[in-house]
């Protein structure tokens, strides 16, 4: 039987899957080389260390997070949907949500910098458009309902046996009417 070439294209996938199904816990180079059915060598060869292979994990988590968004959203309703795809997210992949939430982010010092680096730039326009308000009320909207979100999105992903989906979602719909409500009616901070 020929030897099978390992390359760092296979490590990193079969580091996704581990990290997939259980956690960024479970990516340690011998379940990685039980995974491919080698020895751990060609792991070694290909991760000069652990954290450098755990961002290569996170930058395929990252992949895979936008890919999944786009395919889950409402382009009727972009703004909401947008929200209810990260709840189902966190429902069908807890440990990537995880892992995607918690990763580091280095150059964000405000949540102006957080909001520039996690959002499509076209949805505040679309906000504005859509609900008649300036893009400012709307940026900082969409501001309110992503830390929103993310905090009971976390909450979701943490609970068991876990809090139904249609409780999560009526939450969201809830506070979304209030940040609205409060935007409407001139009381919120632009």
């Amino acid at each position: 039987m020929p030897k099978q070439r390992i390359t760092k294209e296979m490590v990193i996938d079969a580091a996704f899957e581990l990290a997939r199904s259980g956690g960024m816990e479970q990516v340690m180079v011998k379940a990685i080389a039980e995974k491919i059915g080698c020895s751990v060598q060609p792991i070694y060869s290909y991760c000069k260390n652990m954290e450098g292979l755990r961002q290569d994990v996170t930058e395929r988590v990252k992949i895979f997070i936008r890919k999944y968004m786009a395919s889950h959203i409402d382009m009727t309703d972009p703004f909401r949907s947008t929200g209810r795809a990260y709840i189902q997210l966190t429902k069908e992949e807890p440990h990537l949500f995880k892992i995607f939430i918690l990763h580091k982010r280095n150059g964000v010092s405000s949540l102006e910098d957080l909001y520039h680096s996690e959002t499509d730039k076209r949805i505040p326009d679309f906000i504005a458009e859509k609900f008649n308000i300036s893009v400012a009320q709307a940026k900082q909207l969409h501001l309110d309902m992503l830390i929103y979100t993310i905090g009971i999105g976390t909450i979701f992903s943490v609970t068991t046996p876990g809090i139904p989906s249609d409780e999560i979602f009526s939450q969201q719909e809830r506070v979304y009417q209030i940040f609205m409500k409060s935007i409407l009616e001139g009381n919120h901070e632009q």
